[in-house]
């Protein structure tokens, strides 16, 4: 009988997602709409999205424009970006609001990176956690008597190769988060 590898392919491609979801909101020198993904504005009394009562646009480098679907809630959009505190500067004027990036020190680029560094850390220690769960589920059905020592043993293999592949892709990414944030 085969053993399926597929639930825990599917949590580590979930792990993946959140990864890349994190490592989005890590800000660096550029403008991003993705770090306004996290802003929750008050809206008819009830929290919504940033993205869901307004667009985001990058106008520049460093600057996004958010336009609002209702222009009554400029205010509102504003202290929902202001109390988020992200470390951007925010100023309305007739079109919406304007969302600045200020450029970074080499001491705040720093920081962001490690910041990327402990998302990278903490997908890591999910994927070792999801291991361990396989792991221990094939040590139990090799007491059960379901699998041959060879079988369990040639799972743990692969097992750890999966583990192995999707480590890389995590490196990876984090590299690529790195290089953008320390240029």
């Amino acid at each position: 009988m085969a053993y399926d590898l597929n639930p825990f392919k599917k949590q580590l491609a979930g792990t993946e997602e959140w990864l890349k979801k994190e490592l989005q909101q890590v800000r660096t020198g550029q403008a991003s709409p993705a770090i306004l993904d996290g802003v929750r504005v008050e809206v008819y009394g009830a929290p919504m999205a940033l993205k869901e009562v307004a667009s985001v646009m990058i106008e520049g480098a460093r600057t996004l424009r958010v336009t609002p679907w209702d222009k009554a809630q400029v205010k509102e959009i504003e202290k929902a970006i202001t109390v988020a505190n992200l470390g951007l500067s925010v100023a309305v004027d007739d079109q919406g609001v304007r969302v600045n990036f200020p450029e970074l020190t080499s001491d705040r680029r720093k920081d962001f990176a490690k910041l990327a560094k402990d998302k990278l850390e903490e997908s890591k220690k999910q994927i070792r956690q999801h291991r361990d769960g396989i792991v221990k589920d094939l040590t139990a059905k090799e007491k059960e008597g379901g699998y041959g020592k060879d079988e369990i043993f040639r799972l743990k293999g692969e097992v750890q190769k999966v583990v192995d592949d999707f480590n890389k892709k995590f490196e990876d990414l984090y590299a690529k988060k790195e290089k953008e944030i320390l240029n």
